[in-house]
């Protein structure tokens, strides 16, 4: 009895397409309701028009006001640079995290680079801003 590698993935494939969600299990009534000339419906979206610009101006607003309590006192003379350098690596990485979750969950899209530029850069400066009030005002790493 020779038994051929390919004739059992042959047997997987078809047992695969026997239960899975392929074209071959659609019903008629949902071949019929396709129709490739139209475009598919978009859910409403109840966003105001300016969602994204207030958004952006929120995130900019409390990262002024955390730069303000950061800065307002002299920071630690020693490794000055460095340490603005780690909390401002800290906050792009946190950022991105944000953003890709963002991506996956699909709400990542915009309509022009101007509110893309704009909320990247709010949500970047923001965190950054969270980061090195962290830092600097909590006490634990200084």
């Amino acid at each position: 009895m020779a038994w051929n590698f390919l004739d059992g993935l042959d047997i997987i494939v078809d047992v695969l397409e026997l239960f899975g969600s392929g074209s071959g299990s659609r019903s008629t009534s949902d071949r019929k309701s396709l129709n490739y000339d139209e475009k598919p419906q978009k859910k409403s979206s109840k966003r105001s028009k300016y969602f994204t610009e207030k958004v952006s101006t929120v995130f900019i607003v409390l990262a002024a006001f955390s730069f303000f309590i950061v800065f307002k006192d002299s920071l630690p003379a020693q490794n000055y640079t460095q340490t603005l350098v780690v909390t401002s690596l800290i906050g792009i990485g946190i950022s991105f995290v944000l953003f890709f979750i963002l991506h996956v969950m699909e709400f990542y899209y915009f309509k022009n680079i101007f509110k893309l530029l704009l909320f990247s850069c709010s949500v970047i400066v923001f965190f950054i801003s969270v980061a090195m009030y962290i830092y600097f005002r909590s006490g634990w790493f200084i």
